[in-house]
């Protein structure tokens, strides 16, 4: 058993690619969209700016904290999730301030947009080139739903969007939890790993007896009334010996 699991690996997430876009998207919609006379003191811009970054970056940190903490990484995960939720109620507010219902999914735009598939991420050694590489190649596919003129397109476009990548990051919560389950958590592992040693170095000690139950190796334990042999596989085995 490894004692750190493996970590980062997030730029092979389709939800973290389309994180980026979203953001991206995001200043460049507030940009064009939402005029600096309309909101002076940019609180609107700035609130959807942070909420598509804290999606982003979100990903990145519980990607990376994964080795040590997957309750970490789970939450960070969700935290992901809820910063996309908070952009979406902006673009639904922009556009019902213009009167504009939301496509539904049965709208021909919707179809079209939503069946724009990602590429699979490969990288050589220079992870960071190929990446950026690979964004802006799969970018030029999404680019023309972005570049259009309406701005209430674009929002419907970008609703669309984040609601994908919201399920995208619902089921790696999911994930994530089962494997929390199945594996247990960093400490967990650390007392395990530990464990392997002090049996390993005490199984080495020739006055070290074996259980009397399975043959397990014993460790030294105290209570009430006194030392004893205790068995290394308790509660499984419940063996002692007297000391």
């Amino acid at each position: 058993m490894e004692l750190f699991d493996k970590h980062g690996g997030y730029r092979k997430l389709h939800s973290f690619t389309f994180a980026t876009m979203i953001h991206l998207e995001t200043i460049s919609f507030c940009k064009r969209f939402i005029p600096w006379q309309e909101d002076s003191l940019g609180k609107t811009a700035g609130q959807m700016i942070g909420a598509a970054r804290s999606g982003r970056q979100n990903i990145i940190e519980g990607s990376e904290r994964s080795a040590t903490s997957k309750e970490t990484e789970i939450k960070l995960t969700d935290v992901a999730r809820a910063s996309l939720a908070e952009l979406l109620g902006d673009y639904e507010i922009f556009l019902a301030e213009r009167g504009v219902i939301p496509w539904s999914n049965k709208d021909k735009n919707s179809k079209n947009f939503l069946a724009l598939m990602l590429s699979e991420f490969h990288s050589s050694d220079d992870q960071l080139y190929d990446y950026w590489k690979f964004y802006h190649n799969e970018k030029n596919r999404f680019a023309p739903w972005f570049q259009h003129q309406d701005a209430t397109y674009v929002a419907n476009v970008m609703i669309l969007l984040i609601q994908r990548t919201m399920k995208m990051l619902a089921v790696q919560i999911r994930r994530q939890g089962e494997i929390f389950m199945e594996e247990g958590g960093f400490r967990e592992k650390m007392y395990q790993k530990r464990s392997e040693v002090l049996d390993a170095q005490i199984a080495e000690d020739p006055n070290v007896p074996k259980c009397p139950e399975c043959q397990q190796i014993m460790r030294k334990r105290n209570s009430q009334r006194g030392a004893f042999w205790g068995c290394s596989a308790y509660p499984n085995c419940r063996g002692i010996r007297q000391i």
